[in-house]
């Protein structure tokens, strides 16, 4: 029998029996597109945790390990073990070798996120992803002492516009006790979601964050000594010390020899961390448990082959009478079983070619709604090399647990012709 009549068989074969066999394709199907779903994600989480931040050549903070530094600095998690005092960090300006430098100064928080003292550098010279700057959605960046960026997330989960009047709060947790009430900000404007930690943080100048800590002293308000707001404007607002900062360097070959200089220095007990070796070494901490959701991924697919083995091998009983016709016009019996194998590698192609449409159909429609919500910038693509592999993997699984039908068959086909023989 020619090729093409045999597969010709085999689809009509498939399309008698279409009702129960597309429950079973249908349960593939999606079993595949979970497959490939848990593997997209995967590779996109990858690339944008390794992409939080980009461009940035060097994070400079106080002494302390790289995870640490790296933690607090960009992912807003965990505390400083100490500041850089300003005179280092304007030292660290006139270094020539050094092209742009953002400041970074921590040690308040708004309802639970992350207040960011910094300056116009940042949104000047911050990047994450593929080299994307970060951008307002509404309003503009601040330029009156008591102006306040909102994150992304922060604008959306405490449901906050421009114009609004916000209380910092002392202290970096969850709950805080002392708050600056006599000095409140007002949001000028909210930035459009990166997917990174800086939608989870609010953002105001370093003038502002020495305003509010004005007649402080151990944590605590003095009493007497906490001035009013526009007392507090007449005031030098330099600071004494910030807590970290982003530096890009402007000849790239230069990188590792001022990362020695810094790590070295003189002026006071610096650390200097390359932000893409630290994220991929957290990442590799991380790597274990998404691992581990595409093994169950991988199981749900052999399951759902299990269960399309199980329907061929309890419809065999019906097709006694395809068999028996079969084999008076001299089908051998390795073909009636090859013609099992065969519809379990068909159906598992059509499962695939399912499961590619499903899965954009699916990521078109709910890409725009994750950003908005949840910060997570996916985008369609062809499916990378190890997405096509696992797609491979699928009809070849196929193969190997179709052999049970195909060796029964095999075995029915031709104990029926040694009995008409006989």
């Amino acid at each position: 029998m020619s090729l093409s009549r045999f597969l010709g068989l085999a689809l009509a074969s498939i399309w008698h029996r279409r009702g129960v066999l597309s429950l079973v394709t249908l349960t593939l199907t999606l079993s595949v597109t979970l497959l490939l779903g848990v593997q997209y994600l995967r590779t996109e989480v990858k690339d944008t945790f390794t992409r939080t931040i980009s461009g940035t050549d060097l994070i400079i903070g106080a002494r302390a390990g790289q995870l640490n530094l790296l933690l607090y600095t960009v992912f807003h998690i965990g505390d400083a073990t100490n500041n850089i005092r300003w005179s280092t960090y304007q030292a660290l300006a006139d270094d020539k070798r050094i092209d742009w430098l953002v400041p970074i100064s921590l040690g308040d928080s708004y309802q639970g996120y992350r207040v960011v003292g910094t300056s116009e550098a940042f949104p000047d010279h911050f990047r994450y992803g593929r080299d994307q700057a970060v951008a307002l959605a509404q309003g503009d960046w601040f330029d009156d002492l008591f102006d306040v960026v909102l994150g992304a997330d922060v604008a959306r989960e405490l449901e906050q516009g421009l114009g609004d009047r916000i209380t910092l709060a002392h202290g970096t947790g969850s709950v805080s006790f002392m708050k600056h009430d006599d000095m409140p900000f007002r949001v000028s404007g909210i930035l459009a979601p990166t997917g990174t930690p800086v939608d989870r943080a609010v953002y105001i100048s370093l003038a502002g964050m020495e305003a509010i800590h004005v007649g402080w002293q151990a944590g605590v308000p003095i009493p007497g000594r906490t001035p009013s707001p526009e007392a507090v404007r007449e005031l030098d607002l330099t600071p004494g010390a910030i807590t970290a900062a982003y530096a890009g360097i402007g000849r790239k070959v230069l990188t590792f020899q001022v990362q020695r200089d810094i790590n070295e220095s003189g002026l006071e007990p610096l650390s200097a961390i390359l932000p893409g070796v630290a994220l991929s070494e957290l990442w590799r901490m991380m790597g274990q448990f998404e691992r581990v959701l595409l093994i169950l991924s991988g199981f749900v697919v052999i399951t759902s082959l299990v269960g399309l083995i199980a329907v061929l091998l309890a419809i065999q009983s019906q097709r006694r009478r395809e068999v028996a016709i079969l084999r008076a016009v001299g089908a051998s019996p390795g073909l009636i079983a090859g013609l099992y194998a065969v519809e379990c590698v068909l159906l598992s192609l059509v499962a695939c070619i399912l499961a590619l449409v499903l899965g954009a159909l699916l990521l078109t429609a709910l890409a725009p709604w994750l950003l908005s919500h949840y910060g997570i910038a996916l985008s369609l693509r062809w499916p990378d090399g190890q997405e096509w592999g696992l797609l491979a993997a699928v009809p070849v699984a196929a193969l190997m647990v179709s052999v049970a039908p195909a060796w029964r068959a095999y075995r029915g086909s031709l104990n029926e012709g040694l009995s008409a023989t006989g």
